[in-house]
């Protein structure tokens, strides 16, 4: 079934207003679940806002707490997110990070005791819708096992970059340090699909592209086996140096991610190189890339974040396509 922007927005924003929460807060919450849905993330908009209300309910998430700045060095700044709603946390560090790179040319924000941000990648495009380069980094709790290991040691530590183009399709890259995120199995499950690759091990240790055998008991793949974990270890300890915030280590006891750490980036290249130059370059890019001669049965060669500007227009001309049970969660809570 397909339900429209405004209605889904609607919905959320209804259910976080009767749980306490400001207008304003519940407004922002409510844009970024109902995008992340409009431009095809599902497992990180509505698939997974009733978590969201159970951790409110839980009081895991603290209801209109916002971030407060700690220190300052220049274009460096570390802030406290009072354990409240991620995405708004999220989504205010991103914007001081912008204006700091008003200012510097580059802006840093390391923010400590935060909550799941959902969709890294609604703060890297929120940093290019205003002409920025944007970079953001999130470590979790320990849900993955080191290359080589069997134990959940190192988080699936999501790396997003951003890149603006003038016609609002930019570059978006958004990866999660697994072969599929913990939110995409979950949407594959529900869906009652197989994975298109391997993704994972079953609880006895094969490998498989079974999205339920994995979440039960199983392993996630670092993606690109060593590189993956390697990059998720480097990722964790920058977030932490930066915020002076909990490490994965320091989660080892935690099953969600309350208390995190993250690091957003903006970078103005206007300063020096023109507003004209970044769609320049991208345009070339894209172009050599697409020329490309192409894998039998490939239809096209995609940018990395071109699908989901595609799903967007498509979501909100025809309406989005949701799961028929999370809606009906959604309507009753």
């Amino acid at each position: 079934m397909r339900v429209s922007y405004d209605k889904l927005k609607s919905e959320v924003k209804r259910v976080l207003i009767s749980r306490g929460f400001e207008a304003e807060g519940a407004e922002i919450g409510a844009s970024i679940i109902a995008d992340n849905s409009r431009d095809g993330v599902y497992s990180h908009g509505l698939n997974r806002f009733p978590v969201i209300v159970k951790f409110m309910d839980e009081g895991r998430i603290k209801l209109n707490r916002y971030p407060v700045k700690l220190n300052s060095a220049g274009a460096l700044e570390q802030w406290d997110g009072k354990l409240g709603f991620g995405p708004t946390n999220a989504s205010i560090a991103m914007d001081r990070a912008v204006e700091l790179a008003g200012k510097y040319g580059i802006g840093c924000v390391a923010l400590k005791n935060t909550n799941h941000w959902l969709r890294g990648g609604t703060y890297g495009l929120k940093a290019a819708n205003v002409g920025c380069i944007g970079i953001c980094m999130t470590n979790t709790f320990p849900n993955m096992p080191p290359w080589g290991g069997i134990e959940k040691r190192i988080g699936n530590n999501p790396f997003i970059i951003a890149i603006p183009q003038k016609n609002g399709e930019h570059v978006l890259l958004d990866m999660a340090q697994s072969q599929f995120s913990f939110g995409k199995l979950q949407t594959y499950s529900l869906d009652n699909k197989k994975l298109p690759i391997m993704g994972g091990y079953d609880k006895n240790g094969n490998i498989t592209n079974d999205p339920d055998e994995i979440l039960d008991d199983g392993e996630a793949i670092p993606t690109g086996y060593w590189k993956g974990s390697g990059l998720s270890i480097a990722i964790d300890m920058v977030v932490a140096a930066l915020s002076v915030g909990k490490s994965t280590y320091d989660m080892r006891m935690n099953k969600d991610d309350v208390g995190i750490s993250q690091v957003f980036i903006a970078i103005n290249p206007t300063v020096y190189a023109g507003e004209d130059y970044a769609d320049e370059y991208i345009e070339n890019m894209s172009q050599y890339i697409k020329t490309s001669a192409r894998k039998k049965g490939v239809a096209d060669i995609l940018y990395p974040g071109e699908r989901a500007a595609r799903e967007r227009g498509e979501n909100m001309k025809e309406g989005i396509p949701v799961n028929e049970k999370m809606w009906e969660t959604l309507v009753k809570l």
